[in-house]
């Protein structure tokens, strides 16, 4: 028999389990998978404030708003210093592209997150009529 292949156990029954079968048995899968998603309120009914919705796009637009504020002082910085003045051309546009790039992003999630918050709006709206129907 090669060394390279491995030894499999016998027989597993309950006295001989592999660690692989142990990590199954001990693993709670549903209950992480709601602990650790993104969006609690998915398996939650708690209504979350406008901080708690809007927080990620906010952070998003002020960051990308600063790096282009940066770069706006780098490529500025590159008209009135001679001394290294390509490396503030070259890393100037740099900093405006990425921030621009993040603002965008931000300024666009906004809306996609409001559509959202109107289409679950409607699902309940249809579950509720929906239950109301059927379960007499």
């Amino acid at each position: 028999m090669p060394s390279t292949m491995e030894t499999h156990p016998k027989s597993l029954d309950g006295s001989e389990k592999s660690p692989e079968s142990k990590d199954l048995l001990t693993s709670h899968t549903a209950s992480t998978l709601c602990i650790s998603s993104r969006s609690e309120s998915v398996w939650t009914n708690t209504p979350r404030n406008k901080w708690e919705i809007y927080h990620k796009p906010i952070v998003v637009v002020s960051v990308g708003g600063a790096i282009f504020l940066f770069g706006v002082v780098v490529t500025s910085l590159s008209c009135f210093i001679t001394t290294n003045a390509a490396v503030y051309k070259m890393c100037g546009p740099a900093f405006l592209s990425l921030g621009l790039m993040l603002l965008v992003c931000g300024f666009v999630w906004i809306p996609v997150i409001r559509k959202k918050q109107r289409q679950r709006q409607k699902s309940h709206f249809f579950q509720n009529i929906k239950s109301f129907f059927f379960n007499r």
